[in-house]
């Protein structure tokens, strides 16, 4: 076999008919992160899935995770557990590969079938957000163990239950499989269906302001009330307030309150910020602190604050620059044509890069309309992402490429 043609070699290796059955068997196991049993059973097919790889694998309990219910109470919510394998951790030059298992869709949504939209597209859920992604993962690492180089490093991979949801049970495992990498690639679908990569991402924080104020009877003593919603309205506007150009602020919920008679006691604000760069996040956090002591001290309410940024901002560094480039000088030795674009979308690629590890995040399928029942992928993107992945990984397992 002549070098020039090696990489297109690779695409034969790769068994395309099982890749999509593959997938189609994964996306009719309804996954939303909050279906328990779904995600018990997927965890454990993707697990014997994965052992055909030289490593071991693990099912990770998830960390405890919080939520302000909406009585205003801190209650633990369940989730899923994580796939972990590890590949030669004595090796001195090692990768991490992620994903996440869990969709958009829960137990009772009525999108949970697949079905074909033409010859090269099909439409089910979770198919390219990214049970399609975890089978590029498992394809590419089959073909790369077969590739020169592949026994000289080693690799982690890891597929969370919660990526929908922020990941918050699945952020410290990310970030400690993630330091010491050489590289990390994850598999969220491409930006756009044909096959451009999201380069640099904003971050996102999501808050739960419960204030506590005193019930009264609106028309006998109101003034010897305390409104919490009236608090929390001015809360919104102050926080509304802080949006600039490298921020924004999504006052999303308001909930509280009782009957027309009654002076509210109890109402709690959910919001939303995209915070462009790290300077901007570290802004607003100590913005936020002072207006809560503002609106504390004007109302005479209490305030619990729960919650924060859980993806800092992505940029993207001179050696995530040489990542992505690689990416593409692959992508051009299979036929792809491979570009980026900059996006306000987040990822576990955010948490990765904040360790100071180069990450391409965008290594999945070709697909489009997540987060709806409009989800499609594209059928040859599967044989074509896992070529991809696989002549990456052994480009990066040979010389200083970063």
């Amino acid at each position: 076999m002549k070098p020039d043609t090696a990489p297109q070699a690779l695409l034969a290796t790769i068994d395309a008919d099982t890749m999509l059955r593959e997938v189609q068997d994964w996306a009719a196991i309804n996954t939303g992160t909050g279906n328990i049993a779904g995600l018990d059973r997927m965890a454990r097919i993707l697990a014997d899935a994965f052992s055909t790889l030289p490593g071991d694998v693990e099912l990770v309990e998830p960390a405890t995770v919080t939520a302000i219910s909406p009585e205003g109470r801190e209650y633990e919510k369940p989730h899923g557990k994580h796939m972990v394998l590890r590949v030669r951790p004595e090796a001195d030059r090692r990768f991490v590969l992620t994903g996440h298992m869990d969709t958009v869709f829960p137990e009772d949504h009525p999108f949970q079938q697949v079905s074909w939209l033409d010859g090269d597209t099909i439409n089910g859920p979770g198919t390219a957000d990214m049970k399609g992604g975890l089978n590029v993962i498992l394809h590419a690492l089959n073909t790369f163990e077969t590739m020169e180089g592949a026994s000289r490093v080693g690799y982690d991979v890891m597929i969370n239950s919660d990526e929908e949801t922020g990941s918050l049970a699945s952020r410290t495992l990310i970030e400690e499989l993630a330091r010491g990498k050489y590289a990390a690639l994850t598999y969220e679908p491409s930006a756009l269906p044909d096959g451009t990569l999201a380069h640099a991402r904003g971050g996102t924080g999501n808050y739960s302001i419960t204030i506590t104020g005193k019930s009264a009877h609106a028309g006998r003593n109101p003034h010897d009330g305390r409104n919490a919603i009236v608090a929390a309205s001015d809360l919104v506007l102050r926080i509304k307030a802080l949006e600039a150009e490298d921020i924004t602020v999504n006052p999303a919920k308001i909930e509280g309150g009782s009957a027309n008679n009654v002076v509210p006691d109890l109402a709690i604000l959910r919001f939303n910020i995209r915070p462009k760069s790290t300077d901007a996040m570290n802004r607003f956090d100590g913005q936020l602190a002072a207006i809560l002591d503002i609106v504390r001290s004007e109302h005479d309410v209490v305030i619990h604050r729960h919650g924060g940024v859980t993806r800092p901002p992505k940029p993207v560094d001179e050696k995530a620059q040489r990542l992505f480039d690689l990416v593409k000088a692959c992508g051009a030795e299979l036929g792809q044509q491979i570009g980026w674009k900059s996006t306000g979308g987040v990822c576990d690629g955010n948490n990765i890069a904040a360790t100071g590890v180069p990450v391409v995040d965008t290594m999945g399928v070709r697909g489009g309309a997540i987060h709806s029942p409009d989800e499609f992928m594209i059928v040859p993107s599967l044989r074509e992402r896992a070529a991809l992945s696989a002549l990456v990984l052994a480009k990066l397992s040979t010389g200083d490429h970063l």
